[in-house]
């Protein structure tokens, strides 16, 4: 089933893909990590953005614009029967990080709406955070439990967020996807500016600078932070989620793949290192010490965004529109991301024969129902964030294989090099690739080896401990269900998405 609809021109596919890769992981995970590394990680964290994504995102560009269909469809096309049960397992993934994803929305929506709310107080001189923080140090801290746990109104948020996206995305892909990112992104550069103009002239502010671009070798001897700095890019650039893929698919014929793989990718990078400048010197001038500020940034994802940067913007003068605008932007990049999550399912269905309407339709209630757990359990959303995280490795290499089985240099001519202006070293690619396939299974490995739970595998009565938040075992045991259940119906899946 061929795709008739297109992107209008090279900003739509740019802004769809800077959409997909800036999200809410770029202000709230990579300021932590740059914070506590600081320039160290910041140069491994580049590194990785050329060995690991670069390559994995050229490849899932230009398989998704050579065969207009969805990921499954796209991925059994160029790999063959064997293996179409790759591109089901690469969407499981993607789908099961969209399901908790669209709370994440959620939850950005309800703090812009703490964010108003306290504006409107500092306006009319009634109750802010700062005032409940006087009366209850734990304000934020109850506020946060209060939302991330048996919460109504995070419960009719995030089906609030999904309803938004679906409703846009009915509109097809010049007039839904490509118009809100014009809207979206523009503004979200925008905001990250005027946060970072801020956060500068604020007293100490420049002191976040400098520990943010400040090299310690002694850090290259920590492997923690090679694995931040890797799952960092692929998870913030969208390495292996298929959704550049999807992107793809409906991107014009003489579209340049290397181009845009580039742009993208950079743009992500270039987003992150603003939120970077905008949030760390607020940290470091609001802080009353560098320890303090440090502290501060390793306190975790979810605590920094939710908990110490409001406490922070509550602390200074103007704080009140400050903070406004942090979770505006906030929800922007989280919102803009959830966009083409929704849209690799909806291009799924479709290749299954169904219209845009009845495809998005269908889409919204399956992320309706199994988003539901995410956002009643903060213990749920953790494990599936942990699972599925993990997965895009698995993703990433199976899109690697699928090249490495094409065969490298062929894959090249016949997919990245047709309609590219600019040209990769044939011997880049072939390196990258081939060095990918064997630091993906280290790191498995080694993420697996660390043990992150008290029980990675049995429990203390010796039983699969396979409901443990972070256990090996409810890892696997996840990953074994996709992966089982792609193999069972892969002659199914190829004859319905890559015959058909």
């Amino acid at each position: 089933m061929t795709k008739t609809e297109e992107f209008s021109n090279r900003w739509g596919i740019v802004l769809a893909s800077l959409g997909m890769a800036i999200g809410a992981g770029n202000l709230w995970r990579f300021p932590r990590l740059a914070g506590q590394y600081g320039g160290a990680f910041l140069i491994l964290w580049i590194g990785f953005l050329l060995i690991w994504s670069i390559p994995i995102l050229m490849a899932e560009f230009s398989i998704g614009k050579k065969f207009k269909k969805g990921v499954i469809g796209s991925f059994g096309s160029v790999s063959g029967k064997g293996l179409t049960w790759g591109g089901f397992f690469i969407t499981v993934c993607t789908l099961g990080i969209a399901f908790y994803y669209a709370v994440v929305t959620g939850w950005a929506l309800q703090y812009l709406g703490l964010a108003s709310q306290n504006l409107f107080s500092f306006i009319t001189g009634s109750k802010t955070i700062a005032v409940h923080l006087a009366e209850d140090p734990t304000y934020l801290e109850t506020y946060w439990d209060g939302i991330s746990n048996g919460s109504i109104s995070t419960v009719i948020l995030y089906i609030l967020a999904v309803i938004a996206g679906i409703y846009l995305l009915i509109k097809g892909i010049q007039n839904g996807l490509e118009k809100a990112n014009k809207v979206l992104i523009p503004s979200l550069f925008g905001l990250l500016i005027v946060i970072t103009v801020i956060s500068l002239n604020m007293e100490n502010g420049f002191k976040g600078l400098e520990y943010m671009f400040a090299i310690d070798t002694k850090h290259f001897s920590n492997p923690t932070i090679w694995i931040e700095a890797l799952s960092q890019s692929a998870w913030s650039t969208g390495a292996g989620w298929g959704l550049i893929m999807t992107i793809s698919s409906y991107s014009r014929k003489k579209e340049d793949v290397v181009l845009n793989t580039f742009i993208s990718g950079f743009g992500n990078n270039t987003a992150s290192i603003m939120a970077g400048v905008a949030i760390l010197p607020a940290v470091f001038a609001l802080a009353t010490s560098e320890g303090e500020a440090v502290s501060f940034l390793q306190s975790g994802n979810q605590a920094l965004t939710f908990t110490i940067i409001p406490k922070l913007f509550s602390t200074i003068t103007g704080g009140a529109i400050l903070s406004f605008i942090f979770f505006l932007a906030f929800f922007m990049a989280a919102f803009s991301s959830l966009l083409p999550m929704l849209e690799l399912f909806i291009a799924n269905l479709k290749d299954m024969g169904f219209t845009r309407k009845s495809a998005a339709m269908r889409t919204a209630v399956f992320c309706i129902i199994f988003g539901f757990p995410s956002a009643w359990s903060l213990n749920f959303f953790n494990n599936q964030d942990w699972v599925w995280g993990i997965g895009l490795i698995i993703s990433g290499l199976l899109i690697i294989i699928v090249v490495l089985k094409y065969g490298i240099s062929k894959f090249k001519k016949d997919f990245i090099d047709t309609d590219s202006d600019l040209n990769v070293p044939l011997k880049y690619f072939s390196i990258t690739l081939c060095f990918n396939v064997v630091l993906a299974v280290v790191l498995i490995y080694w993420w697996m080896s660390r043990g992150y739970s008290e029980n990675p595998w049995f429990d203390a009565n010796g039983n699969w401990n396979v409901f443990d938040v972070y256990s090996n075992a409810s890892v696997v045991t996840q990953w074994a269900v996709a992966l089982i259940a792609g193999i069972a119906i892969n002659k199914y899946l190829y004859n319905k998405f890559v015959k058909s």
